[in-house]
């Protein structure tokens, strides 16, 4: 039983923290809940700033995970605008970074999240370089997508990995010129692998964007501050009035590092280490989110997940935990992607080298199948594009580790359920 006197903090205001404050409400923790988020804007879900909000199709108040009146109303103490900038783990202390404010906590959950990469080539210091992760760089983009699609602008971006993706598409909705820049040999390559890489890189052609693939930008050309054009290691010039840079994120670790906690190798995601019940090296201290590196023992190694669904999910483990709680966080990796009129779902793990065939369920030519990554005739991954309401089964078959047979894994006239069975 939890001490009602005791005092939990969780540092990080976004989608996983406010879970985990909502979940050990929920829990019956009576003691203090502070959250202490480094943005002015509530806690917020980011899908919708690549998606939905940077389309005009959803209001910016449909991103917030709560109303503002739900945190008074359930006793969290929330502390919008402000950093911490050290964790003294011997006197379990957090110092706010403004005004030196000290908290003591019983327990503390860093969730921290990511930071987008930034390019390290000339001309990022100019007016029209952007990056997407909050939502005051989603509501910048939105107002600079719309004026490109009514002057005929041009953006460029680099990296085609899920945001650059649906950033290129939200552009050609409002009718920019796009081209894409990304050093592998098609869209989503270390995600998706050749297979189903091509998949997307034919249908963003079909929008009409432009992709450059097996070049890097080495510089942004401007004037009077303003972009102008962008340039690749082949010596081409590419047309831009705005460059957006979307290389993938780096995990916040900072606060983690300064304060002794161990931290992942490069190969396991370099986040917080944290063990099955998102434990840090210090036993308390958590952390959940795009920041931690936990044990998966279904895929048998340390992941570190950057998708909405660990948020989702993992705030609430780590509350739980927290809390005493003894489950292991082993929730199968989830996330969706929608572009044009594509749809898709995918749940597993089975990065470039872990799998040793891909079977294609339906019509990959119609954008209308399910792809799945096997090793060793188990099911590592799966990915359905447009086709609904198959994630469960899906999911269950990775769970399973069952030996399947293929051609039936291919056929759609064989129910996804008795697979594995």
């Amino acid at each position: 039983m939890v001490d009602a006197d005791q005092t939990f903090v969780i540092v990080g205001g976004g989608l996983a923290g406010a879970k985990a404050a909502e979940t050990l409400r929920a829990e019956g923790f009576t003691g203090r809940v502070i959250l202490i988020c480094d943005e002015r804007d509530h806690p917020y879900e980011r899908p919708p700033l690549s998606k939905g909000y940077l389309l005009g199709k959803e209001e910016r108040d449909s991103v917030f995970v709560h109303e503002p009146a739900w945190y008074a109303r359930h006793d969290i103490e929330l502390h919008l605008g402000q950093t911490v900038d050290r964790i003294d783990r011997a006197a379990r202390t957090v110092r706010f970074g403004d005004d030196g404010t000290i908290v003591r906590y019983d327990k503390l959950l860093l969730v921290t999240g990511a930071e987008p990469r930034r390019l390290d080539i000339p001309g990022t210091d100019l007016a029209g370089v952007h990056h997407l992760r909050r939502l005051a760089h989603a509501e910048r983009l939105k107002g600079v997508l719309a004026a490109l699609g009514r002057d005929n602008g041009h953006l460029v971006i680099a990296g085609a990995g899920w945001i650059g993706l649906e950033v290129a598409a939200a552009a050609r909705t409002y009718g920019a010129e796009v081209t894409v820049i990304e050093h592998g040999p098609t869209p989503l390559h270390g995600v998706l692998g050749p297979e189903l890489g091509n998949v997307f890189a034919q249908l963003h052609q079909e929008h009409g964007v432009r992709f450059r693939f097996g070049v890097r930008l080495t510089e942004i050309v401007g004037q009077d501050g303003m972009v102008l054009a962008a340039r690749t290691d082949d010596g081409e010039e590419h047309p831009a009035h705005d460059v957006l840079a979307a290389i993938g994120a780096a995990p916040r670790t900072g606060l983690a590092e300064a304060a002794g906690l161990e931290i992942a190798d490069r190969e396991h995601g370099g986040g917080i280490v944290v063990d099955e019940r998102l434990r840090t090296s210090d036993p308390n201290v958590y952390a959940a989110g795009d920041v931690a590196s936990f044990p998966h023992t279904l895929f048998g190694t340390r992941l570190r997940v950057e998708h909405w669904a660990n948020a989702l999910n993992g705030g609430p483990a780590a509350a739980r935990s927290m809390l005493g709680g003894e489950a292991a966080y082993d929730r199968v990796p989830y996330f969706f992607s929608d572009q044009y009129d594509l749809g898709m779902e995918y749940s597993g793990w089975a990065p470039a080298g872990s799998y040793d065939e891909v079977v294609i369920r339906g019509d990959a030519g119609r954008r209308e199948f399910i792809a799945f990554w096997l090793k060793e005739g188990r099911v590592l991954a799966g990915m359905n594009v447009n086709v609904w309401d198959v994630t469960e089964p899906i999911q269950k078959l990775i769970v399973s580790g069952a030996v399947v047979d293929t051609d039936a894994l291919a056929d759609p006239r064989v129910p996804l359920g008795s697979l594995g069975a």
